[in-house]
């Protein structure tokens, strides 16, 4: 009798994944402990960062309303224009350490870590360690993550859950289990909480990976992915439906709606508005884009990624990626329908298209550090390509394809490092030479040993360029409501321009990371650029009148786009910066009222609120134009005693259909109450009519 023995599978179709070894746990501890010790060096010099979003951590540390809504300020007027779930993280931080710079930063250092981690893990899987590492360092490196990893905005826990959700899914496609879909929708559905729509650019990529390569038959996956859309459903529907159900006139008004409801701010502001530029209560004018697609927020099209703003940010790899993906799809063009390899690529790159296309063509609100959302994509087919490439470089048509993404990551790094000329200029040359050998050399076939050499001349040319933007990005300050990654580039559209970074010392925060000598740093840009405030807005912290000049009714005029070093009242894109004088002042029987202070806008109520840990009400909301609170409420707070101060002087957008609900409240304030002016800002004693 014959026995027959079946072959074992070939090994790129195992799902079980590769043994963990020595080298490569090293390996994986150098990658981890190196990029958290990168991520926290200099860290407490961005002091509170986005004033914005810190003063709701400061809120949300003192009062667990706040903490549940996301509200600007612990008394509870209006939310911030986001669900909460980015803000809990840092606020149960700064419940455990106090409120300071580091106890606020630390966690986001920390989900940028596990990011890096969870890429690894996910990439792994499929494609084995080398690659897992690349991808890991590549997103460790890249200049828009380095940034966003240690900053306070909600895209550091939306970039952690949408590498989870991939990561539940890569698993759902090993063993085809219900629970790995399941948990795929709760990440996503939580995702929501962290920044709404944005992270349902996944959920096409991930459904498609598995419908096509689920391990159960078709119908059976096709109910798993329903199964999965209600996880997502439950992950978010929780706290929407507790925030709906809640009696209006008891919870903060939701901020960027209209109507005082966080299904309008889904489904319009933060929603299909990006998406065709019509924003009720945005900065500016939505809609269509004049001729060319040049709008306040940049011009339209398929080479966006690649524009100044944000080029240095994320476009390193793109175009060596997107060729990757085609090379690997080729290489499993005959293997099983549930071959987990092509699923990755699946995934990874319909990440990556569905992302890109969209960050490209939407026409609404967009700033260049919305790319961070690309980075794990970007970086898992970085290092899917690279173990492909190498293992199938027997091939001469493989080797052409890796000469060529050498040869685009060449002139990429070539055109990106030439837009800040001055910026170590040696190194855009020294990837040029090394990319043009490389490039000829990875063509024809080497010895093991020179083929090494080869690649770690690929590695220098795609990782040299990000590398250095991260180092100076890590070396530099960065605060403000639109931080940029790496040096100035004369990126300027609209509101998108360089790093918002503080001069001087003036606001840096104490030895301890706290700023109560003057609050942490705001958002100056550097020397000699714009300041990012788009046209018909004033640029100097003033109040914007009809036609778009700052208003000359007595309101404190700053000088630097409303980030003032001392006594600054702020304006949109940075928080304002008290002196010691006004926080004094404040602070005089501050406990005694509900609000110690009002002040058109978010930011320029932030920084008093910061450097006074006492409620300041944020009229307005962000943009100073939701109707929150009406002139009705506002006189009967003061009525009431519950608001202490108004501060002139700060502003939101022009935008909006209630933009007149702020300026009827200052009207009426200016009319009723005499000015006081305290190292250059203007306040309005409420307690004090005019006789």
């Amino acid at each position: 009798m014959t026995t027959t023995i079946a072959p074992s599978p070939p090994a790129d179709t195992m799902k079980a994944p590769p043994t963990r070894q020595r080298w490569e746990r090293t390996a994986l501890a150098a990658l981890l402990l190196g990029t958290l010790i990168a991520y926290l060096i200099n860290l407490s010099a961005n002091g509170w960062a986005n004033d914005f979003y810190a003063a709701a951590v400061q809120a949300g540390s003192q009062s667990w309303e706040a903490f549940f809504f996301g509200s600007s300020d612990a008394a509870n007027s209006i939310t911030v224009d986001k669900p909460p779930a980015s803000l809990w993280v840092m606020e149960l931080s700064v419940r455990l350490f106090g409120l300071n710079s580091w106890s606020m930063l630390v966690p986001q250092v920390l989900l940028g870590v596990a990011s890096v981690a969870l890429l690894w893990a996910t990439v792994r899987r499929s494609f084995g360690p080398a690659a897992g590492l690349i991808a890991g360092t590549v997103l460790a490196v890249t200049p828009v993550a380095v940034l966003m990893f240690r900053f306070n905005n909600p895209d550091a826990l939306l970039v952690l859950l949408m590498i989870a959700a991939a990561w539940a899914m890569t698993r759902a496609v090993a063993d085809g289990r219900w629970r790995w879909l399941l948990l795929t929708g709760a990440f996503i559905g939580f995702g929501f909480l962290a920044k709404q729509l944005q992270v349902l650019l996944v959920v096409p990529p991930l459904a498609l990976m598995y419908l096509i390569a689920g391990p159960p038959k078709l119908g059976k996956r096709i109910a798993q992915l329903f199964a999965a859309c209600a996880a997502m459903v439950a992950g978010a529907g929780w706290w929407i439906v507790a925030v709906e159900l809640w009696p209006s006139d008891s919870r903060p008004w939701i901020g960027g709606s209209q109507n005082n409801s966080i299904i309008e701010l889904t489904l319009g502001y933060n929603g299909l508005g990006r998406l065709n530029g019509n924003e009720t209560g945005s900065v500016g004018p939505g809609g269509e884009l004049p001729a060319g697609g040049n709008g306040m927020w940049g011009s339209t099209g398929i080479t966006r990624m690649f524009e100044p703003a944000q080029g240095g940010q994320i476009a390193w790899l793109i175009p060596a990626a997107l060729l990757t993906l085609v090379v690997g799809l080729a290489l499993r063009g005959r293997a099983p329908r549930t071959d987990p390899r092509r699923a990755a690529l699946i995934l990874w790159g319909g990440w990556l298209l569905v992302t890109g296309l969209v960050f490209s063509f939407m026409a609404g609100i967009f700033h260049q550090y919305y790319t961070v959302a690309l980075a794990p994509a970007v970086a898992a087919l970085a290092g899917i390509g690279a173990a492909q490439i190498w293992d199938s470089r027997d091939r001469l048509w493989v080797r052409c394809a890796g000469a060529m993404a050498i040869a685009l990551t060449t002139a990429t790094a070539w055109m990106l490092l030439s837009r800040s000329a001055s910026f170590q200029p040696w190194l855009r040359w020294a990837i040029l030479v090394v990319g043009v050998i490389a490039t000829v050399a990875f063509v024809f076939p080497l010895a093991r040993k020179q083929s090494v050499i080869v690649a770690l001349a690929a590695a220098f040319i795609g990782l040299a360029g990000p590398i250095a933007y991260s180092v100076d990005t890590l070396a530099s300050a960065h605060s403000g409501a639109i931080p940029s990654a790496g040096p100035s580039s004369g990126g300027m559209h609209g509101m998108g321009g360089p790093g918002m970074r503080p001069g001087g010392d003036g606001g840096r925060p104490g030895a301890d990371g706290s700023a109560r000598d003057g609050a942490a740093p705001g958002g100056t840009p550097p020397d000699g650029a714009a300041t990012g405030a788009p046209t018909g807005m004033p640029s100097d912290g003033g109040t914007p009148g009809q036609d778009g000049t700052a208003a000359s009714d007595g309101a404190a005029q700053g000088t630097n786009g409303g980030d003032q070093r001392m006594g600054g009242a702020g304006g949109l894109l940075g928080g304002s910066r008290p002196s010691d004088q006004i926080v004094t002042l404040l602070e005089s029987n501050g406990t005694d009222y509900t609000w110690v202070a009002a002040a058109v806008g978010s930011n320029s109520a932030a920084g008093y609120q910061l450097a006074t840990e006492l409620p300041v009400m944020p009229v307005g909301g962000f943009n100073g134009s939701d109707p929150s609170p009406t002139l009705e409420q506002f006189q009967q707070y003061v009525a009431d005693g519950k608001i202490h101060y108004f501060v002139a002087g700060g502003r939101g957008g022009p935008g909006g259909n209630s933009a007149s609900t702020s300026s009827a409240i200052t009207a009426w304030v200016t009319a009723n109450y005499t000015a006081t002016t305290v190292d250059g800002v203007t306040l309005y004693d409420l307690t004090q009519p005019k006789s």
